[in-house]
């Protein structure tokens, strides 16, 4: 049992503490992949050795500096590798890290009974596609000939699945791996046709994702709007920014013209799903330097409004639209 992965109870919004949660992790071993918003991936193979203490057990110590040092709650999972770690953690809850068997047997036992949407990266299509043949749980998928896997799902798609479902893992945690993109999503309560509404859960999700982005000092170059709409299609449109940008303005501008090219008039709306990606360190990123000094006035308020939250909370300060 080498490989933790850990989601600390965090806010969707609070990304401003997980650097400091990451390097705890970082004292018992360098080998650490972030997972934001709220979570990472440790390889503890050279700290098991060095603490004279198995996985499980480090994660337990991990779990009461995390709640002596920063108040945090977390819950671990545990495995031989990523994947399984990751479908443990699926199972853990604060307090009680769950580990998957190490022998071959515990490993496929373990996974048997799993829903395919349990293993990541497996989707809803391919998840639909498989259980339309009475696919629906890992246990059918590895016991499944490859010749139909393939055939339902592609040559190297079904290859891999198949290999995963019997619980080989073959992948490896990279130390400060770079987030491709965030997302966030706004789901109605009830189908939703007001126009005015649907901008208001747009500009709630820009401002989270620009807080995210800026809390991690990374930039997006391309904005995607997902459209979700009663009837269980969707509409997806992309938007390359002007500039490598976190600027919420700017992403709720971008979010804002995709809507409106949509000419969606009274379509009835179940959820709005904004992604940012391509993400790159902010560091590394171009600003064209205006002489607007409103547009000055506006970064400076965001970066106060930024140290609000990461001192009180995703909530103390908002747009006067979405506090109404």
């Amino acid at each position: 049992m080498t490989i933790l992965c850990v989601r600390f109870q965090l806010p969707p919004m609070y990304e401003a503490a997980l650097p400091g949660l990451l390097g705890l992790l970082e004292e018992f071993t360098p080998v650490v992949e972030a997972l934001p918003p709220d979570g990472a991936l440790a390889d503890l193979r050279g700290a098991e050795r060095y603490f004279g203490r198995s996985a499980v057990e480090l994660a337990a110590v991990i779990r009461v500096r995390a709640l002596a040092r920063y108040g945090v709650d977390c819950a671990i999972g545990a495995g031989p590798g990523p994947m399984l770690a990751r479908v443990a953690l699926r199972d853990a809850r604060p307090g009680v890290t769950r580990a998957v068997p190490e022998d071959p047997d515990g490993i496929a036992e373990f996974l048997a009974g799993r829903p395919v949407t349990a293993l990541p990266g497996v989707g809803t299509a391919t998840a639909r596609t498989l259980g339309e043949y009475g696919l629906d749980t890992l246990g059918l998928v590895a016991a499944a000939p490859l010749s139909t896997l393939q055939r339902l799902i592609g040559a190297k798609a079904g290859r891999e699945l198949r290999e995963r479902a019997g619980g080989l893992d073959r992948g490896r945690v990279v130390p400060n791996a770079v987030s491709r993109s965030l997302t966030t999503e706004r789901t109605f309560g009830l189908d939703e046709l007001d126009p005015g509404r649907h901008r208001k859960a747009l500009l709630s999700a820009a401002e989270e994702i620009g807080t995210r982005l800026r809390a991690v000092e990374k930039v997006c170059r391309t904005l995607t709007l997902t459209v979700r709409y009663a009837d269980r299609s969707a509409t997806t449109r992309s938007r390359a920014l002007a500039e490598p940008t976190a600027h919420s303005a700017a992403l709720t501008g971008a979010a804002y013209g995709m809507y409106e090219a949509l000419g969606l008039q009274r379509a009835r709306v179940r959820a709005l799903a904004l992604r940012a990606e391509n993400l790159t360190p902010a560091d590394r990123a171009a600003h064209q330097l205006t002489f607007d000094p409103v547009d000055e006035k506006v970064r400076r308020i965001e970066e106060a409004a930024d140290r609000a939250r990461a001192r009180f909370g995703p909530r103390a300060v908002m747009p006067g639209t979405l506090a109404a």
